[in-house]
C-alpha cells in the first residue's frame, strides 16, 4: 500500500486530486491534512464517506511536531503539498501570511520529510520516496504577445503570492541539490472545475451572474491565461509523482490561451442557455481598476511532461466549461454556503472600493 501525505486537501485542487485517487488507485492511504482555513470546506470530503482509505487530519502545515508525529505514524511514501494561500488579491492585502504558509510552511514539510526518509549518518535516502511540491505559473512572471514558459524560463514573480511559491520552490530545489531528496515540482495553469472558492474567475462570474450581480472585471479584461480542467492536472500530478525524474520540473497546461473577458462572456452565454435566464447578460460586465503589478499574459509549454511521461491534456475548454458550470448550478447549497459572512466582507473590500471603468476606459467614482 503506498501512502500519501496530501497538504491542503479540503481547498479546489486538493479536494480534487482526493477524489480522482480513490477513484483510480485502490490499495493506497491517504493522509489528508488541512488548517480548513476560509478556502478549505470540510463539506468538499463529505462524498467521500467512511472510505477506510481517506484519513482527514485537522491541522497546520507549519506545526513541526504535528507534521513529526504524521511521518512518524504513517511512514509516507509520498508528500504532494498543495496547502497554499493562492489568491493574487489577498496577498498584496496581507503578504506575510503567504510567507507564512507557502515558505515557512512548505520548509517545515522539506525538513520533516528529511528526518524521516534520510539516514543522516549516511546521507543515504530511502527508496520509494518523493516529496512532489504543487506549484504554479505565475512564478515565471508575465509572457509577451509571442512565445511560451518552460522548465527553463527563468523566476520573476511579481506579485507576493508568486513570490512565496517561487521561494517555496527554491527551497524545494536546495533541498534535492543539497541533500539529495528526490523532489519533484509542477508548476500549472490556470485551473477551473468543481469545488474552487468563488474569489476567482470562473466560479465568481458563475455565481454573480446567476444572482444578476455585476461581474467584475479586472481594467479591459484582456489578460491571458491558460486554462486547464482540474481532472487533467490531477492526473498529471499522479504521473509526475510515480513516473518523474527525481529533481525535475514539470510544465502543466491546457493549451487554452483565452482572455479575461472572453471567459466571462464564455459563463455568460452558457448559464443563459442553461437557465434560459434573459438578465443573464453582458449588461452585468463591469469593468473595475486593475490590479497592481497584474501580469498580461500567461502560457505554459508542456511539451516536457508529454514527451517524458506520456501526459496530455483530455478536456477541451468547450467541454470543460459546460461541465463546471453544471456543477455549480447544481450544488447552489455548496456555492451559498462559502458565499457568506467574511467571504461577503472581502468581496466588499476588493470590488466594492474599486472605482468602476467608463466606456472610454477613465474612472468614475
Amino acid at each position: 500500500m503506498k501512502k500519501y501525505l496530501v497538504t491542503g486537501c479540503a481547498g479546489f485542487i486538493g479536494t480534487n486530486f482526493v477524489y480522482y485517487m480513490l477513484k483510480k488507485h485502490r490499495d493506497i492511504l491517504l493522509v489528508n491534512l488541512d488548517k480548513l482555513t476560509y478556502a478549505g470546506n470540510p463539506a468538499n470530503l463529505e462524498g467521500i464517506g467512511n472510505d477506510a482509505r481517506h484519513i482527514f487530519v485537522k491541522g497546520d502545515i507549519c506545526d513541526p511536531e504535528l507534521v513529526s508525529s504524521l511521518f512518524g505514524k504513517y511512514d509516507f511514501d509520498y508528500v504532494i503539498n498543495f496547502a497554499a494561500e493562492s489568491h493574487v488579491d489577498r496577498s498584496i492585502s496581507d503578504p506575510g501570511v503567504f510567507v507564512r504558509t507557502n515558505v515557512n510552511g512548505t520548509f517545515n514539510l522539506l525538513s520533516k520529510a528529511k528526518d524521516a526518509w534520510c539516514d543522516a549518518e549516511k546521507n543515504v535516502w530511502r527508496e520509494g520516496k518523493k516529496f512532489l511540491q504543487v506549484s504554479t505559473d505565475e512564478v515565471y512572471g508575465a509572457l509577451g504577445k509571442d512565445g511560451f514558459f518552460t522548465e527553463t524560463t527563468p523566476l520573476d514573480p511579481h506579485s507576493p503570492y508568486s513570490s512565496s511559491k517561487a521561494s517555496a520552490d527554491l527551497f524545494v530545489k536546495a533541498f534535492h541539490d543539497t541533500y539529495g531528496m528526490p523532489v519533484n515540482v509542477t508548476r500549472c495553469s490556470n485551473n477551473y472545475g468543481p469545488y474552487q472558492f468563488p474569489e476567482k474567475l470562473i466560479p465568481l462570474m458563475i455565481n454573480n451572474a446567476r444572482l444578476h450581480r455585476p461581474l467584475p472585471v479586472y481594467g479591459d479584461g484582456m489578460q491571458v491565461r491558460d486554462w486547464l480542467y482540474v481532472d487533467d492536472h490531477c492526473r498529471a500530478i499522479d504521473t509526475v509523482c510515480s513516473q518523474g525524474k527525481p529533481g525535475e520540473v514539470y510544465n502543466v497546461g491546457g493549451h487554452n490561451e483565452r482572455t479575461n473577458l472572453f471567459i466571462v462572456k464564455t459563463v455568460i452565454d452558457v448559464m443563459r442557455e442553461k437557465l434560459g435566464d434573459g438578465g443573464i447578460s453582458e449588461n452585468l460586465i463591469t469593468h473595475v481598476a486593475d490590479r497592481p503589478g497584474h501580469d498580461r499574459r500567461y502560457g505554459i509549454d508542456p511539451t516536457k511532461i508529454g514527451r517524458e511521461l506520456g501526459w496530455y491534456p483530455e478536456t477541451s475548454f468547450e467541454d470543460g466549461i459546460v461541465r463546471t458550470v453544471d456543477w455549480y448550478l447544481d450544488n447552489t447549497g455548496w456555492m451559498e454556503s462559502v458565499t457568506s459572512g467574511a467571504y461577503l466582507r472581502y468581496y466588499e473590500e476588493n470590488y466594492g472600493s474599486r472605482r468602476k471603468l467608463t466606456a472610454d476606459k477613465g474612472f468614475s467614482e
